[in-house]
């Protein structure tokens, strides 16, 4: 294998890879790229057997062939290169020249037959969507989604993509138990036959955090998505990205959600975040435990804690109900002020105990479910 390719070229090609090959090294060769000289370019080629991501860079095509390398001594040595071109060659002992200048490197590579096969995947039944859409609602949910939860199926986000004659709407759920984030919105115009069509899936939180990368990399071509037997399929600018799909059964978010008309208070976001900020610095350090109050024409935060002191702040709010008061766990209720773009923000309770909405009027498709704890 021999090929010639950009500094530049290569590096956003690795860049994209990092974080999907295998950290923990239960098998070596899952800690590193197979790297594929093809007639038509350079394939690069990551996996930890769960996600897999494959893409096809221009480069000049010396002698076809392949090699795997380790992804992060690549990276390393591709990120400190000058800007221009770099040439890659293996030899049959599967060692990796790398040439660039007057720059020179040997590192060991193992066989690229050994590299696990990437499923094969049908190019029909991808649904177009906008890429700026799609990011949006992992943007408002990943957050809250498990991180390795001992509750296997809270480590994902819930997808719901729905088809029918006039349009193509998602909904993504993410939850962790303590809090539950549910948004919603149009991402296509289909063109549909057959009826509408409801597809739900449950991807690892890993996928969608690859997918918000290659989401947040501005491009001209809109992604498409696909769900096949145990797989979703992600296609943007030449990339595709695979991901298993979690098995089992979703909790029933739609019975957490409080029905419309317990007591509501409305609230300035930055001004609430704010002075949720200040007070939590004197909570309880593990738990950051803050009591909120709704008081007619304010909303007052109280925190204590034995150590160090205690802390209280009064921010003016729209409320005309009773004198309500709850503790919650300051950072959840930040996690969600900060995917929130709005001014004004509404939380709605019925009891002491009984969970928490959250909303704003700007985003009617975004919904989030904070539980409270006992002070």
């Amino acid at each position: 294998m021999k090929v010639r390719i950009t500094r530049d070229e290569l590096l956003t090609g690795l860049q994209r890879v990092q974080g999907v090959v295998e950290k923990r090294n239960t098998m070596p060769i899952l800690s590193n790229i197979l790297l594929e000289a093809k007639p038509d370019g350079a394939e690069i080629v990551a996996t930890d057997l769960e996600i897999g991501m494959r893409g096809l860079y221009k480069a000049t095509v010396v002698e076809t062939g392949g090699v795997t390398i380790s992804a992060r001594k690549l990276f390393e040595i591709i990120k400190e290169l000058p800007p221009g071109e770099i040439e890659l060659s293996a030899g049959d002992n599967n060692w990796t020249t790398i040439r660039a200048g007057k720059s020179q490197f040997k590192i060991v590579g193992l066989p690229s037959a050994d590299y696990p096969a990437l499923p094969a995947i049908e190019r029909e039944g991808l649904t177009p969507l906008s890429g700026d859409g799609l990011l949006e609602l992992i943007r408002k949910t990943l957050f809250a989604a498990g991180d390795n939860d001992a509750r296997y199926i809270l480590n994902g986000l819930l997808v719901t993509l729905v088809n029918t004659d006039k349009k193509t709407a998602l909904r993504l759920v993410g939850t962790d138990g303590h809090r539950l984030a549910v948004a919603e919105q149009e991402v296509g115009k289909a063109e549909l036959k057959g009826g509408p069509q409801e597809i739900k899936a449950i991807i690892p939180k890993k996928a969608a955090q690859e997918m918000r990368r290659l989401l947040e990399e501005r491009g001209d071509n809109e992604p498409l998505i696909g769900f096949a037997k145990n797989l979703m399929i992600f296609r943007k600018s030449g990339l595709l990205l695979t991901s298993r799909l979690m098995e089992g059964n979703y909790p029933n978010y739609q019975q957490v959600i409080p029905k419309e008309g317990g007591k509501r208070i409305s609230v300035n976001r930055q001004e609430l975040e704010s002075a949720l900020r200040r007070v939590s610095v004197l909570s309880k350090e593990k738990a950051s435990a803050v009591k909120v109050s709704f008081v007619p024409g304010k909303m007052t935060l109280f925190s204590s804690s034995p150590d160090y002191g205690e802390a209280i702040e009064e921010i003016p709010a729209s409320y005309e109900g009773e004198t309500l008061s709850s503790g919650f766990n300051a950072r959840y209720l930040l996690d969600v002020f900060s995917v929130m773009d709005g001014e004004k923000v509404s939380l709605q309770m019925d009891t002491p105990l009984s969970p928490c909405l959250v909303q704003e009027s700007e985003s009617p498709g975004f919904k989030c479910v904070v539980m409270p704890i006992k002070i």
